[in-house]
């Protein structure tokens, strides 16, 4: 009798579940070479040059090889072109809008190391860049980076990773320093 009663109800799909994803332990190493700056990355990352623009000597690109993650870092001397380059990153951040459901900025303000600059959350499931960033000493230094994957973007299921990775580029972000 019991059997047939709990037959009644209907049956409802589960949602696809998502692999675990196994995150390292955090640690750093520090990015110093005959560039003009120098910051701390994870020691789980690769450091390569940006092949698709070699005429910027100072592009690379950190490589997040176990999660299919790159954080793009281009960087740009300021030579009376400080608007032009602020512009740039404004555009690149707002190109996300039409599949963004919010963009999050928070003040950069490092003095004691003459760093400043703005970070970018791109909210939404379908934005290509949920992390972008730039920092200046409005003199000499520019440097814009974001976060892609090369991935169908899913930020939902994604998350943990994106999370993961925003927490080392704000330590990167905490890190940098002006030659």
């Amino acid at each position: 009798m019991l059997l047939g009663f709990s037959c009644k109800r209907d049956y409802t799909p589960k949602p696809r579940g998502y692999f675990r994803i196994d995150l390292p332990e955090r640690d750093y190493r520090t990015f110093d070479t005959t560039f003009p700056y120098r910051f701390e990355y994870p020691v789980y990352t690769e450091i390569l040059p940006d092949r698709h623009s070699p005429e910027e000597k100072y592009w690379i690109n950190i490589d997040y090889p176990a999660y299919k993650g790159r954080v793009h870092i281009s960087y740009k001397e300021v030579d009376d072109n400080l608007k032009k380059y602020l512009e740039d990153a404004r555009t690149m951040v707002m190109k996300h809008m039409p599949k963004a459901s919010a963009i999050k900025d928070q003040l950069i303000y490092r003095p004691e190391a003459d760093v400043y600059g703005l970070k970018y959350r791109i909210e939404g499931l379908g934005a290509a860049s949920p992390y972008q960033f730039f920092v200046t000493d409005s003199s000499s230094h520019f440097m814009r980076g974001a976060l892609y994957f090369n991935v169908k973007p899913n930020n939902d299921s994604l998350a943990p990773v994106i999370d993961f990775i925003r927490k080392d580029i704000d330590h990167l972000i905490e890190s940098i320093q002006w030659k």
